[in-house]
């Protein structure tokens, strides 16, 4: 799936987005002055050696004495040791500010993630946001730091040769200064072209860091589907469209800065020009002439990185406005302010505050559709779900069995009405309260990196290994785990990946278990179990859920006959609604559902 973008219509930032990012630097501002106190001191010394020489030529070589020479070599080699000083603790805090800031937008933007609702991540694939997660707050990372130093650095060295130009000679200065309003006119030319080019550049790296995710992930059904040709050909299509991108970048920025380099050649062209004149005349001394070409020759590297410099700020403008929008984006479904005050929000939660949750569910007229679709799926929906009831969600694959354990959940709000827990509006208490009490298992179970023992303490971290054993043997899973090499210290591996998607299952229902919820929700879990497996494991929910509130969405009819309550879906919408019995006595869409099944498994 490609993600969506907005870096086509993303609006220039001024000062290169800075402002926007302050929450996150101003912390680090006493550093960030620091070091550019220090780089002003360092562009200062370097700006002053010309002047040595000057001084040396006049007073050594044109009057042909050494007096006063060994202070005059004392001078410049402590300038030379306080310049070195200054240029380690600069380099000390440019790198402590660019971790330091890297770090923080990193946390930032992975926690304000954690917040966002599910339709956000509906919406945008894993390699759309990796991008904005890792790369862009790299790139922010070495703007904060080493690109600020290098305007601040090279940027006053310019304005110190530009003074100490005028004050030796103003005439021979203005012939220099009049070519740097040429310098500004060129990137009034080429900023909008280049930042044009490089969101176009960082919107394609975010398709082929999608495509490489997709082609890693999906390997099995690539391979098993032999579209590795087609895998292949679509990330080598965006890499290639990449390289002609940020070809033709280069070429801008190359015949940006090679037009500077001979505006700048022009300027020692010029000096070479009237000062040869002058100082024939006599009007200057030859020394000063030495110190107008030295400032003329080194103002070409630094005006130079200064291009250089403002065209990769132009690239990284691209990066604020995206992780910016990350930032800025808004959960459709949040806590309020007052909830947040008694109950505490995702990460400084106040439990001491919690009430406990005993399992009464409510639809009070409740109305939902999508974020991302107009039909509603749910109109005036009414339904009591005492605790301890047993609720089953059934019906044909991909008829959205899901929306009212999504809504359940609050992993998405109804448009209209209200949702009651325990006899409260669900909004009135926080969501992590919520999920708290909640055990969900999936059809397809994640596992986290680590050892079974960390995935199934998850669900519990005080859990003991008793405690954890007796979860795994209600589940029907202790003898797994006693059979794998390492027992309960067997990596996991990434998703869970060295598992069959049955273990997983397995596992995630003990680690689901452990948490000792109010309220059960099982996504068709024993989907991809055997049915030996599933037989014990329908005893050990059924023990389980006794006295709990329970949603069910069934994969197989066999496995609900018993529940309270059974709700049909189609298309999206609860068609029909009531026990087993009385679905079958109604002869509609469940009698006809079931007695298909009942046939398939009889043949």
């Amino acid at each position: 799936m490609r993600s969506r973008t907005d870096d086509e219509n993303a609006v220039s930032l001024p000062f290169f987005g800075i402002p926007k990012l302050l929450p996150y630097i101003k912390r680090y501002v006493p550093k960030i002055i620091v070091m550019v106190i220090l780089g002003l001191i360092s562009s200062l010394i370097d700006s002053a050696v010309p002047l040595m020489q000057r001084f040396a030529l006049d007073h050594f070589v044109e009057q042909k004495t050494l007096e006063g020479l060994k202070g005059f070599i004392i001078f410049y080699v402590v300038m030379l040791v306080v310049y070195m000083i200054v240029n380690f603790f600069t380099t000390f805090f440019c790198g402590q500010v660019e971790m330091s800031v890297d770090r923080d937008l990193r946390n930032a933007a992975f926690n304000h993630l954690q917040e966002l609702s599910f339709s956000y991540f509906n919406q945008n694939n894993v390699g759309y946001i990796h991008a904005r997660v890792m790369s862009d707050t790299g790139k922010i990372g070495v703007m904060m730091a080493w690109r600020l130093m290098d305007i601040v650095w090279h940027g006053s060295y310019i304005l110190f040769v530009v003074m100490m130009m005028f004050i030796l000679n103003w005439k021979l200065a203005l012939w220099v200064a009049f070519l740097v309003p040429v310098v500004v006119i060129l990137l009034s030319v080429f900023q909008k072209k280049l930042v044009m080019l490089n969101r176009s550049i960082r919107e394609i790296n975010s398709t082929i860091t999608s495509d490489f995710n997709e082609g890693i992930s999906g390997a099995k059904a690539v391979k098993t589907l032999a579209v590795e040709d087609k895998i292949y050909n679509d990330f080598k299509n965006d890499t290639e469209n990449m390289r002609r991108k940020s070809i033709k970048a280069a070429h801008y920025s190359s015949f940006f800065t090679s037009s500077v380099m001979m505006v700048s050649s022009i300027a020692v062209s010029l000096v070479l020009w009237r000062g040869g004149i002058i100082t024939l005349n006599g009007v200057i001394e030859i020394g000063t002439l030495s110190a107008f070409l030295t400032y003329s020759l080194h103002m070409m590297e630094p005006i130079q990185f200064i291009i250089n410099t403002i065209s990769e700020l132009i690239a990284v403008q691209v990066n604020v406005e995206r992780l910016t929008r990350l930032l800025e984006t808004k959960t459709e479904v949040a806590d309020t302010p007052e909830v947040i005050e008694k109950y505490g929000g995702t990460f400084d939660p106040k439990r001491e505050n919690w009430e406990e949750l005993k399992g009464d569910v409510e639809f009070e007229d409740v109305s939902f559709h999508y974020p991302d679709g107009d039909e509603y799926v749910l109109e005036h929906f009414n339904l009591k779900v005492p605790k301890g009831t047993n609720v089953a969600i059934v019906g044909e694959t991909g008829a959205g069995k899901s929306t009212l354990v999504n809504l359940v959940c609050r992993f998405f709000e109804p448009v209209s009405g209200r949702l009651l827990i325990d006899g409260r509006d669900a909004r009135e208490r926080s969501i992590l309260w919520l999920h708290s009490n909640i055990g969900y298992v999936l059809q397809t179970p994640h596992l986290f990196s680590g050892t079974i023992r960390d995935n199934l303490k998850y669900g519990n971290p005080s859990a003991t290994d008793e405690q954890i054993w007796a979860a795994l043997e209600k589940v029907c899973a202790d003898g797994i785990v006693r059979n794998m090499k390492n027992g309960l210290e067997t990596q996991a591996g990434e998703g869970g990946d060295s598992l069959s998607t049955g273990e997983k299952q397995l596992i995630s229902f003990a680690r689901a278990l452990l948490a000792d919820p109010a309220i059960f929700v099982l996504d068709e879990a024993t989907a991809s179990i055997d049915t030996v497996t599933e037989k014990h494991l329908q005893d050990a929910i059924k023990t389980v859920t006794a006295g709990r509130t329970s949603f069910v969405i069934a994969h197989r009819l066999s496995t609900i006959i018993d529940s309270d309550i059974i709700l049909l879906v189609d298309d999206g919408k609860i068609i029909e609604r009531g026990t087993h019995q009385e679905l079958l006595n109604m002869h509609g869409a469940y009698y006809r559902l079931y007695t298909s099944m009942r046939s398939g498994a009889d043949h």
